[in-house]
């Protein structure tokens, strides 16, 4: 039985946007905002654990100062995702 003949594909290029972006450094501000939401974080949960009476840093939220401290910090973390 004959055998068909083979075609040869091109190979993929991807498309040059794409390798443009990924080669740009971060903007200046991106590593300072970046560890500036970490500490800004760890700050918020020190103070929060340090007042005792949950005075600080605000009343209104109690229990949920912890949401907004890790928060802040899960941004940061995130945001080293990115960095370049």
């Amino acid at each position: 039985m004959p055998e068909s003949k083979g075609r040869d594909k091109p190979a993929y290029t991807p498309p040059p946007r794409a390798a443009q972006k990924l080669d740009e450094p971060n903007a200046r501000w991106f590593a300072p905002v970046m560890f500036g939401l970490m500490l800004l974080g760890l700050l918020w949960v020190v103070v929060y654990y340090l007042s005792g009476s949950n005075q600080y840093p605000v009343p209104a939220l109690d229990r949920w100062n912890l949401g907004v401290g890790f928060g802040l910090m899960l941004a940061g973390f995130f945001m080293t995702t990115r960095w370049r």
